[in-house]
């Protein structure tokens, strides 16, 4: 019975010793995080089509859900339709002043002839007179007919810019009818089906970068002199064989301020009770996965 706990008790050390060995041989450890995006919806109506899948790899703009838009688009055909009919009702202002500029052009022929008879002394003052006040009548009334269409016109184009703007503003809303994948990456998780209402700001689906992974780590303060951005690191992750697999990393954030080191996270020392928060970007080879457990060893 001695010798048993004996053995028991060497055992023991030996694997505690080995224990501590393998950690004295890592800088820090954490666990792999992806970037993921929440994709909502923008507009509101019956999902008509939502075909993708949880797992599948979806491209940046890849279109991956279509909510109806039928009553937008029939409000967009409403406002074309009053867009042409505010075009039709748009004077033309030459052929609206042609009879008035004819009208001015006969008067200053009289003028002229007036003036001519009046140098002769057939026609009176009052005769150059009166063809002068007509004259000049006739130019005013071209210039305010000239206003008016102009004002006229310019009131059309102040409607038929406004009735752009909303087409513009129903495009828009049109082109968010269709949900897009907005980077590349993997299906996470999928909040609803086709045939269910979307609503603006519902969450559809997850999606996350899982071809480049960050191993978000905490190293002590006697560690952070260092460690710097774009510094190039080891990377080990333990598969279950007993072996370690290793990849190249590159320090992409360092936290600007410490925090409490939480319970979850072991450090080479102990004593410390502050740490610094680190990303790790990795490419990932296909068999990294969120949340899987690492550790980082610094370049000699």
């Amino acid at each position: 019975m001695k010798y048993f706990s004996h053995t028991v008790l060497f055992s023991c050390l030996v694997l505690l010793s080995s224990c501590g060995g393998e950690n004295e041989n890592f800088d820090a450890e954490g666990n792999f995080e992806a970037t993921e995006v929440i994709v909502s919806s923008e507009a509101s109506g019956k999902i008509l089509k939502f075909d993708i899948q949880e797992g599948q790899v979806l491209k940046t703009g890849q279109i991956t859900a279509t909510v109806d838009s039928l009553q937008l688009f029939l409000q967009r055909n409403q406002l074309i339709a009053n867009i042409g009919n505010a075009q039709s009702r748009r004077p033309d202002i030459k052929v609206q002043i042609a009879a008035a500029e004819e009208q001015l052009s006969a008067a200053k022929i009289e003028q002229a002839r007036v003036e001519r008879l009046f140098k002769d002394g057939i026609d009176t003052q009052k005769q150059l007179d009166d063809i002068n006040a007509q004259v000049e009548l006739y130019q005013k009334q071209l210039i305010a007919q000239k206003i008016s269409l102009e004002s006229e016109n310019r009131g059309i184009s102040d409607e038929i810019l406004a009735l752009n703007n909303q087409v513009k503003q129903l495009d828009d809303q049109l082109q968010k009818c269709n949900v897009v994948s907005p980077i590349n990456g993997t299906v996470l998780v999928k909040y609803a089906q086709a045939g269910e209402l979307a609503s603006t700001g519902k969450a559809l689906f997850k999606i996350a970068d899982l071809d480049n992974m960050f191993l978000r780590a905490y190293i002590t303060g006697s560690q952070l002199t260092k460690i710097k951005i774009g510094q190039s690191l080891k990377v080990f992750t333990d598969f279950g064989t007993g072996a370690n697999r290793e990849y190249a990393g590159t320090v992409a954030w360092i936290s600007g301020k410490s925090e409490f080191t939480p319970k979850s996270v072991l450090t080479r020392d102990e004593r410390e009770n502050l740490v610094y928060a680190v990303k790790i970007a990795v490419k990932n080879d296909g068999y990294l996965k969120i949340g899987m457990y690492g550790r980082i060893k610094f370049k000699e």
